[in-house]
């Protein structure tokens, strides 16, 4: 099984100390997401430390950005890393895309079906010489002077990973995706239930099975050492499980479960700004269910136990400490 770490910093040029020592401790990838900073800046800086590191962004929000935009950025981090780069993106939610980025909602999942496909569209024609001429409901791309056309990658085209949670966004992952990456409120029942199933059905409508199609499964971790660091661990990632399970768009994995009825209780403390208290309405029942719990050194054990088969990459979320040498016996373990 491969792991990553997440490269979480303020400043992009930190990525290239945090990827290295990610290297160094035997982790395979390294990961960045859209929070309060970029990215991709970061990714840059973590390319230029590492040989073999592989570099992805899970996630970056598509809906806030063009699909040129993105083919360009995925483009010149597959050059930098020289062929490490996947290009990982979810959709956020409608708040976010039109209040926070400004920019049009609708129909996200065939919004997302599209914005793949005129990635795609892009790269042939800078890759293969195809002449751009992309026409869609959402995204139209019909220029490519020769003078602003790069060259042909030498590290070819970067995958693409899509994120998902409801069947319909996990579906066009399926259909268009290289890969999908598991939203990090899953459990044993959602995977076997909703992302699986509906992976399939994906890859069916590409004429394709789940055999060569990669599937990287973000796992909460609450771990210590000590009672106090694993009471710590708990506290963050309950907080954690307040925050996704009071989204509308995550209430499907709840319902997986029976506690569906939790989402718009836990909606109406965010609109009250009761964070603090949110966490409380979080059973232990349910942090053991959507999250891996214990010892440091029961860990690996207990994502052995969790983790589908058919999933050969995950990534630790530890919200609780940016040190990545917490686990590293835990990703020797995994890595064997």
């Amino acid at each position: 099984m491969r792991v990553d770490g997440g490269i979480l910093t303020t400043n992009p040029l930190d990525g290239a100390q945090q990827a290295r020592e990610l290297e160094r401790l035997g982790y395979a990838g390294g990961f960045t997401f859209d929070g309060p900073h970029d990215p991709f800046l970061p990714l840059l800086a973590a390319a230029s430390a590492t040989e073999q590191l592989e570099l992805s962004t899970a996630i970056a929000v598509a809906f806030a950005r063009s699909p040129m935009l993105l083919a360009q950025l995925a483009w010149d981090l597959q050059l930098a890393s020289r062929g490490r780069f996947t290009l990982g993106l979810g959709s956020q939610i409608k708040a976010h895309i039109e209040r926070r980025f400004s920019m049009p909602w609708g129909q996200p999942a065939a919004r997302m079906r599209e914005l793949v496909l005129a990635i795609r569209a892009i790269w042939a024609c800078w890759h293969d010489g195809e002449v751009l001429d992309f026409k869609g409901e959402f995204f139209t791309h019909t220029l490519m002077p020769p003078l602003l056309r790069p060259e042909p990658n030498p590290f070819g085209k970067p995958k693409i990973y899509l994120a998902g949670v409801g069947p319909a966004m996990t579906e066009v992952a399926g259909e268009v995706g290289d890969g999908f990456i598991v939203h990090p409120l899953n459990s044993q029942l959602t995977l076997e239930t909703l992302t699986l199933p509906a992976l399939t059905a994906g890859r069916k409508k590409a004429s394709g099975t789940l055999d060569a199609f990669d599937i990287s499964c973000q796992i909460m971790v609450a771990a210590g050492d000590t009672e106090e660091e694993l009471n710590t661990a708990i506290a963050t990632i309950r907080g954690q499980i307040a925050f996704y399970a009071s989204t509308p768009a995550y209430k499907v994995m709840l319902d997986c479960h029976g506690w569906g009825d939790l989402q718009p209780e836990l909606q109406r403390m965010t609109r009250e700004n009761r964070w603090d208290l949110m966490m409380e309405l979080v059973s232990d029942e349910m942090l053991n269910t959507f999250a891996v719990v214990g010892h440091t050194s029961e860990i690996a054990g207990k994502i052995l136990a969790r983790v589908d088969q058919r999933i050969k990459r995950i990534s630790l979320v530890t919200p609780y400490t940016a040190d990545p040498s917490r686990f590293a016996d835990v990703v020797k373990t995994l890595s064997m």
